[in-house]
């Protein structure tokens, strides 16, 4: 999924924000077209903020992305 590109969304438009893992306090830099990344520091999973996402709104999402991996944003995990 790395190379997936979803059509909808602009790559200019990116930012980053960085939060503090929950566990051992590293500063972990997450784009906004990431839901999750690994924290460098303990290698724990860091949640961004959930954000308005095409899966709330796109008819065509479910179809764009496939039924697993839908299924998983929907109820708010990544893989």
């Amino acid at each position: 999924m790395k190379n997936y590109h979803c059509p909808g969304q602009s790559r200019i438009n990116l930012k980053a924000e960085l939060h503090q893992c929950p566990v051992c306090g590293y500063q972990v830099e997450i784009f906004s077209d990431e839901l999750m990344v690994r924290c460098p520091g303990c290698n724990r999973e860091v949640y961004g903020k959930k954000n308005p996402s095409c899966i709330d709104w796109c008819k065509a999402a479910e179809k764009c992305l496939g039924q697993d991996r839908y299924r998983e944003l929907k109820r708010g995990t990544s893989a």
